[in-house]
């Protein structure tokens, strides 16, 4: 059963940091987290080393 997940964190975007909110459909805290690293990397190309995550909220 996927759960509705809110990460909450910023990310950096060129020399600033941008604020996000993020709602994700995952199994579990973990992979919720896995998944914005995947969806950040894929569409901003951002490493993870240039996320930070400051809060995952089951929905």
């Amino acid at each position: 059963m996927m759960k509705s997940f809110i990460v909450k964190g910023k990310f950096k975007a060129g020399n600033f940091w941008e604020n996000f909110t993020k709602k994700v459909e995952s199994q579990n805290e973990k992979n919720a987290t896995d998944k914005i690293y995947s969806i950040f990397g894929s569409k901003h190309s951002v490493k993870r080393s240039q996320i930070h995550i400051e809060s995952v909220v089951e929905e």
